[in-house]
This record gives C-alpha cells, structure tokens and sequence, in this order.
C-alpha cells in the first residue's frame, strides 16, 4: 500500500504561510507577471525560456495562492479599492505565434485569463529584430562570425555556450541604435551570416482573433516596438496610437490597455509617454518596473515582473518578494 506523501501533502500549506509572512502590508497589491514565449519544449539555445510544462505548473501554482484576474478588471478594481487579497494578473509582450498555439490551451485548461499585448507590425510574416539576430546566431555555420565590417565584432560559433555568449554581445550593441539605423543593421548582419530565418515566429492576424475570441485581452503594444523615449513626440504618439487602431480593426473591440516596449520607466518611456497613453483613452499601461501596485497606484504605470524560477518554492519566493518591491516609475 501507498504510503502518504505528507511532505507532498504539506506543501501547498507552508507555500502559503510563506506568502503571509513575507508580504506584509501587500496583501492587496496587484502582482502582474510578463511572459513573452511559451516554447512547446525545451530549447537548448535558452535554456531558460519557459515551456509548455513549467508554464502550465506556474499558472497551477499562480491559481492556487493567488486571485488572478483579467489584467482590465484589475485596473478598473485597483482604481476603485476593490481588489482582492493577493491580486494578480498574467501578460504576455509582444505578439508570438507560440501564445495562440501552446499557451492559450494551458490557460483554458486551469480557467485563467492573459491579456496579450501585440505589436501589430510584425504580425503575418514579420520578425522581431532581436529574433533576427537570435535566429541567425542558430543557423549561422560554425566557426566565427565576423561582424567587423559592421562596427559588431567577431563572434565564435564552434559550440552552443559561444553562440549563447554571442547573442547578447550583438544585442547589446544594437538595441539602443535608432530604430531604423537598427534595423538597417540586422538585415546586413542576415546577410552577412548568410542564412535563411523562419517568418512564422510572429502571430498572423486569425491568432490575434483567436486569443480575443476565447475571451483574452487584447492590449496595444505600439506598431514597431520602438524605444519611445528615443523617438520624437509626433513619431511616438503614432506609434501608440496606430497600433491601438490596427488592433480595435482587427478584432472589432477596444482596445483599453498598453504596454510600453522594454517598459523600463525613465530609460525607454517617459513621463511625456505616459501623458499620451492617457490622451489616447487608454484605461491603463504597463511598464517592466518590478514590484506590485499597492491599493491605488497610477494605472498607467503599473509594475511587471518576470517570473524566471523553476522550483515550486523559489518561484514563491519570488512572487513574495514581488510584493514587498516599490516600482520606480518615471
């Protein structure tokens, strides 16, 4: 006969004196987390990337400790005093096929809700420029990549722990560039490398409709992901608002939330961003500002955070810890 797993058993229980103890004071702050991919297994290049199953146990263990709610019912409830004890809500960024395939199911399956935000112009065959360059890193023939005739550098690729070495070397140098200038840049790397990169990484415009007919937030997310506070005024408050209007077009719906590309406030968005996300009749923005919002925080800045943990309680940890985290805001 089976033994009782009272250890097992315990779990859930220590989990959630744990959460008691180290939120003082948070109990009703609204902890949002940030996903970008869910992979449907591992892959060897990001090991740390999260898939199918590890997404699936952080929800199942988000819904057990946590009263998660649509990320616009939050806001709306934040603003009003109203939310509940442990508050949290679940985004993802940028608009990856892989949210409609693999991560919509496990939602459905655990009853949770997402909201989505989108960056409608690399949706139908687009290609985030940092996918670029990851993608070409994988595919590039081993040996060095010799960047130096762009100002970038050589690169080694013999093995796979040079070629995680040379991603962030290359991204590092390209990721503030002017967007455009960016852009110019990565294609002459493509070309350099000399291979072909996959155009399905992005979602075409029938998943955007998919995630909002199961009853997803849709949020805007900008057009081309620029960093907005290197952008001239006119130039941001076009991309926000044309990529609000691609979206409401696409799924016949407002679109009441946004998320500003790489969300770090004072670095990549402003207080002037801020000011036209509230003109443009957003009801509420995210920024990656870690921290939970307590009883009645600026709506448009709410804290995010990215749960990266893979143990049960190290990510509970986090998620503690999360709460007790003042955001700074711009």
């Amino acid at each position: 006969m089976k033994q009782p797993d009272h250890a097992a058993d315990a779990a859930p229980l220590l989990e959630k004196s744990l959460l008691s103890l180290l939120s003082p004071g948070g109990r009703h702050g609204l902890s949002i987390l940030i996903y970008h991919r869910v992979l449907p297994e591992k892959d060897p290049l990001f090991p740390s990337e999260v898939d199918a199953a590890e997404f699936s146990a952080q929800v199942g263990m988000l819904k057990s400790h946590f009263n998660v709610l649509p990320l616009l019912e939050a806001v709306r409830r934040s603003k009003e005093g109203t939310l509940p004890p442990r508050a949290a809500a679940i985004t993802f960024d940028d608009g990856y096929a892989d949210n409609a395939e693999v991560a919509l199911p496990i939602l459905r399956r655990h009853g949770l809700h997402a909201t989505f935000f989108v960056a409608t112009g690399f949706l139908n065959g687009g290609r985030m420029w940092n996918d670029s360059v990851y993608e070409l890193v994988r595919r590039a023939p081993g040996g060095v990549l010799d960047a130096t005739p762009l100002g970038l550098g050589r690169h080694a690729l013999q093995t796979l722990a040079e070629r995680r070495q040379a991603i962030p070397a290359l991204i590092g140098q390209l990721k503030y560039l002017p967007m455009a200038e960016r852009q110019r840049q990565v294609d002459r790397l493509v070309a350099l490398a000399g291979v072909a990169l996959p155009d399905d990484l992005m979602m075409t415009t029938a998943q955007v409709r998919k995630l909002h007919a199961a009853g997803m937030g849709i949020g805007a997310h900008t057009v081309n992901h620029p960093i907005l506070a290197r952008l001239p005024d006119a130039e941001a408050r076009e991309e926000i608002a044309q990529g609000k209007l691609a979206l409401e077009d696409m799924i016949g719906a407002p679109v009441h939330l946004f998320a500003y590309p790489n969300g770090k406030p004072g670095e990549d968005y402003e207080a002037r961003h801020v000011a036209m996300a509230r003109d443009l009749r957003f009801e509420g923005a995210v920024s990656t500002s870690w921290g939970a919002s307590r009883r009645r925080p600026d709506p448009f800045q709410l804290p995010r955070f990215t749960p990266w943990d893979r143990s049960r309680l190290r990510f509970v940890l986090r998620m503690a810890r999360n709460l007790t985290t003042s955001a700074q805001l711009a």
